[in-house]
């Protein structure tokens, strides 16, 4: 474990609440909070994971998925242990659901150090929920940023507007896995009753703090699948993001206590895309499956803009974000890295 004193908590009598995340858990002395990593001790809310990284790896930036941020460049990904979710599906719930047993320490700048070491264009907070990796991401992510590389939160979203006030003016991307807009994913498999701090939290990092935003949907077969919610998450996106928001659809394949379910039919991945482009999205996705459709065209004119092959570009037309057939400007961040 790594202790460290922890931010945005409040005291009630003998008690502590955080206010990290929108389950504001208050703790009594000794006890831990829903995420398993921020605990009471003597009347003070500390962090038990303060540096200590459960995983690392540099990554593509299309691998997070970010399509519309540097792309083709490299970014050191980083995760710890814990999250504020029990997604009965997780991708990585040998970090997410376990306790902070092991790992290795690597400090804010030792972070810098490595992401320097491996050529990478950035850093991203990923693999489990960095929210309630708060203190260690906003130290981090001040030295990334004075030192000129981007920063990236991978995220579920789940975190209080005191918090995000605090975290976003850091964060260049705030990739946000949104898991469907009626709820069922969230209160049936994800123990969240009111998605409504996460809608919140979304837009608040575009326009409050004009932070990038991609958005992810995994569709779970049973839970998030169905064309009406389909329809109404991408209207959401369009209405309240704006239309030339990119949303990611991705492919389930059954983990963890969903093991016995069956990986999302590819048919419905297409089905879902085309429901995603009738509503007037632009910049639409599908990922997890062979073959996605994974290329950028111009929304006016339907030019092959960036040619993908996996994570990998095989070709990139833009110059200076426009489109060299009609001439609409694309919103790239990062283009003329490539």
């Amino acid at each position: 474990m790594s202790i460290h004193d922890a931010i945005l908590f409040a005291r009630i009598e003998n008690k502590v609440r955080c206010l990290v995340c929108p389950r504001l858990c208050t703790l009594s002395e000794g006890e831990t909070g829903y995420c398993g990593v921020r605990k009471n001790l003597s009347g003070e809310l500390k962090t038990l994971i303060y540096s200590i990284v459960s995983s690392a790896a540099v990554d593509p930036i299309e691998k997070k998925p970010l399509f519309h941020f540097f792309p083709g460049s490299r970014v050191f990904s980083v995760g710890t242990f814990g999250c504020n979710f029990r997604c009965l599906g997780c991708q990585n719930w040998q970090i997410a659901c376990s306790e902070p047993i092991g790992g290795e320490e690597i400090s804010p700048e030792y972070l810098l150090e490595l992401a320097k070491r491996y050529s990478c264009r950035g850093v991203a907070w990923t693999y489990n929920e960095p929210t309630i990796w708060i203190e260690y991401v906003l130290d981090s992510a001040k030295i990334i940023k004075k030192n000129g590389l981007y920063t990236v939160m991978v995220t579920n979203g789940y975190i209080t507007l005191k918090a995000l006030d605090t975290i976003a003016e850091y964060i260049d991307a705030y990739r946000v896995d949104l898991k469907g807009i009626r709820g069922k994913y969230y209160r049936e498999a994800a123990n969240v009753e009111d998605i409504k701090p996460i809608l919140l939290a979304i837009k608040a990092a575009k326009f409050k703090y004009n932070c990038h935003i991609e958005i992810v949907t995994n569709v779970v077969p049973g839970y998030n699948d169905s064309s009406e919610e389909i329809f109404e998450t991408a209207s959401w996106i369009k209405d309240e993001l704006g239309e030339d928001t990119p949303w990611h659809i991705t492919r389930f394949f059954p983990q963890y206590e969903l093991s016995g379910l069956i990986p999302t039919p590819v048919e419905k991945l297409n089905e879902a895309y085309k429901i995603a482009k009738r509503v007037g999205l632009n910049f639409v996705y599908t990922g997890n499956l062979s073959g996605g459709k994974e290329n950028t065209y111009c929304p006016t004119c339907g030019e092959l803009l960036i040619e993908r092959k996996g994570y990998e570009i095989v070709q990139n037309k833009l110059k200076n974000n426009l489109c060299p057939k009609c001439g609409t400007k694309i919103n790239i961040k990062g283009i003329d890295y490539v």
